[in-house]
């Protein structure tokens, strides 16, 4: 869940790893640290280290206090594990002799022992992390070769990385550089996610991409135990087995990978208001003007993958989970799949039985969940192993990052083409997987015929129509809604728990809402299926407690205004999510979005439910782009 960022090429190092860094700094931002190797007359090289506590901006003023002379460094800003988020944890942390600088993501889950281990011999640590670990690993390895006569050089540094990689337990990317050799870098990865960007006689190397953003667009995405050695003329890549590696390096897709908060004071309201542009890029990519006879969506999805289903399954975590929830609803209703929605960090600890032509799906916005695609990869194998063409793997993955791991386990992937999310709490990457599954929903309807659950092929044409309005609709939302949240935010001063509540395919959007206020605003907050609400939380309520509930027309319509109504007579405050009219009328506060297909209401429901939980944020004086103890990728488990 942290930053990296490693370079080595011609040109002063320090000034693009911070720049990188900047790019990152949603990974990981409670320290951030810097390594440089500066070659001395004699040919080997002096280390300059610098770590601060807190945001990149007091690292920034450190270097321009003390400088960190080199054209070899590497980079990293931290979201801590083991350890507080104090400067002697920051990364790099470095070997006993302070010629050895290592910075990684991930969790070393044997670090206990392999402290224990090297305190016996005399090994000083200096924190209390896990990585620390390594640099003192690297460096006895080190010794003992050179005490076999090994000359310092790239490929020594190299072998003892790799000597040391195997008594690694649990997932990591590092990158190591070592003074003798102030030419050399070794980048490594296992499960966690590494680039290597290639320039014009230099590499960057990068645990995401908009680090490579002005440095390149050609990049050599490294697989899982690899290990690298960059040098200023070029790349050695192997496997974890040691054999030397040739591969073609691809181009980076997409073209937005800069962060550019314009005008908004936060990214994430930013990012709220660029979801008009998300939903018109997506009704453009995806649904065909066809008139009556053309197909309904059009998604880059091989038949092979979809022939012949008999069950979905889903995989996710957090926000991306709820997505998931709406996805199996539209997915058993409009096309009459039955399917599963798992946690994917408990999946691999209690699968499901194996069941024949079932479709797996992996929702990760930034493609590299560790939990997720675990849970995919360890699917992929236990359908592997019964060599019965049935239970055959169908993996499918729906990413705003068709160019992460994600993309390279999975048979297939819907891009959500949402362009870079930099606030931690996802907003425009959630309606993108939401019209993911509108589209996968809509592809299986279709194939299976139509006249699912009284969904006739002309209501399923019908729906899509409706469907291309979604831009215009959003815009006036988001317009509107900016501003009545701004307005309601103040009667949220002092409030320390609110519920939300849902029912059907709005449920998931009470659960998101409830995570979104928690994620930003530190409030407690719990969704509900509305109808559970008298089974226990209507304990909690009362006039220091409000009631959010979204009531949109539809089959439960007359349902959650009466689970309403049990609120109120407990005093509760009450906010609508709904249309307005005399139905409505019961909500202290009424946040309107217009009556659609109820199918659809969660592509507009969702709108009110970010924008209350970010105003409550801002007017709290939070930093809502990056909440505490959260980071934008989650690459642990």
């Amino acid at each position: 869940m942290c930053g990296i960022v490693a370079l080595i090429g011609s040109r002063e190092a320090a000034p693009q790893l911070l720049e990188g860094l900047r790019q990152l700094e949603y990974r990981g931002y409670d320290s951030a640290g810097i390594a440089t190797i500066e070659r001395t007359a004699t040919g080997s090289g002096q280390l300059h280290c610098l770590r601060a506590e807190g945001k990149l901006i007091n690292l920034t003023n450190r270097h321009a206090a003390q400088g960190a002379p080199g054209q070899c460094g590497i980079g990293h800003t931290r979201w801590a594990t083991h350890g507080k988020p104090e400067e002697r944890n920051a990364h790099p942390h470095l070997d006993g002799s302070g010629l050895l600088a290592v910075v990684q993501n991930g969790i070393i889950e044997n670090h206990r022992s392999l402290r224990e281990e090297l305190q016996a011999v005399g090994v000083d640590f200096r924190s209390d992390t896990d990585t620390e670990v390594i640099p003192h690993l690297v460096s006895r390895r080190l010794a003992e070769l050179r005490a076999g006569g090994a000359l310092a050089s790239g490929t020594l540094l190299l072998q003892a990385v790799q000597d040391v990689l195997p008594l690694l337990q649990g997932a990591y990317a590092l990158a190591v550089v070592w003074a003798q050799v102030p030419g050399a870098l070794v980048v490594a990865r296992r499960a966690a996610p590494l680039l290597i960007g290639l320039g014009e006689g230099e590499f960057l190397c990068a645990s995401d991409t908009p680090a490579l953003a002005g440095f390149t667009r050609t990049i050599l995405p490294m697989e899982d135990g690899e290990v690298a050695l960059l040098t200023p003329l070029g790349i050695e890549l192997y496997d974890a087995a040691g054999t030397r590696v040739q591969r073609t390096p691809t181009l980076l897709s997409g073209t937005e990978h800069v962060a550019d908060k314009r005008s908004f004071r936060h990214f994430m309201l930013k990012e709220i208001h660029e979801q008009p542009e998300t939903a018109a890029l997506w009704v453009a990519r995806h649904l065909p003007v066809g008139g009556a006879t053309g197909p309904l969506v059009a998604l880059p999805l091989d038949d092979a993958l979809l022939d012949g289903l008999e069950r979905v399954q889903l995989l996710a975590c957090g926000t991306s989970r709820h997505a998931a929830q709406v996805g199996a609803y539209l997915l058993e209703q409009l096309a009459g799949m039955p399917t599963d929605v798992f946690f994917a960090s408990e999946f691999r600890y209690g699968p499901p039985p194996l069941s024949p032509h079932t479709l797996t799906v992996g929702v990760t916005q930034s493609g590299e969940t560790a939990d997720t695609l675990a849970a995919l990869a360890m699917e992929q194998e236990r359908r592997r192993a019964m060599a019965d063409p049935a239970y055959a793997p169908r993996l499918l993955g729906i990413t705003n990052r068709p160019e992460s791991s994600l993309g390279r386990l999975v048979d297939a992937v819907l891009d959500i083409g949402a362009g870079i999310e930099v606030g931690v709490a996802a907003t425009k990457t959630f309606l993108g997987q939401l019209l993911a599954f509108y589209g996968l929903a809509l592809a299986l309807a279709e194939r299976r015929g139509g006249s699912i659950n009284g969904r006739s092929p002309e209501a399923l044409r019908q729906l899509v129509d409706q469907l291309r309005l979604l831009p215009e609709q959003l815009r006036a939302l988001v317009a509107d809604h900016d501003r009545r949240c701004e307005g309601l935010a103040h009667r949220f001063v002092d409030t320390r728990d609110v519920i939300f509540l849902g029912r059907g395919i709005n449920y998931p959007i009470a659960l998101e809402g409830a995570l979104k206020l928690k994620e930003i605003s530190y409030i407690h907050a719990e969704g509900y299926p509305a109808g559970e609400m008298k089974h226990g939380p209507i304990a909690l309520l009362d006039a220091q407690v409000p009631v959010v509930s979204i009531a949109m027309p539809g089959s439960v319509f007359e349902k959650v205004l009466s689970n309403a109504q049990e609120a109120k007579a407990r005093d509760a405050q009450l906010i609508g999510v709904g249309p307005e009219g005399p139905d409505t009328e019961v909500f202290d506060v009424l946040l309107p979005v217009p009556a659609v297909d109820e199918l659809l209401s969660p592509l507009l429901t969702v709108i009110p439910m970010q924008l209350l939980s970010y105003h409550i944020a801002a007017h709290r004086g939070l930093d809502v782009d990056q909440p505490r103890n959260l980071a934008k990728s989650v690459t642990v488990e």
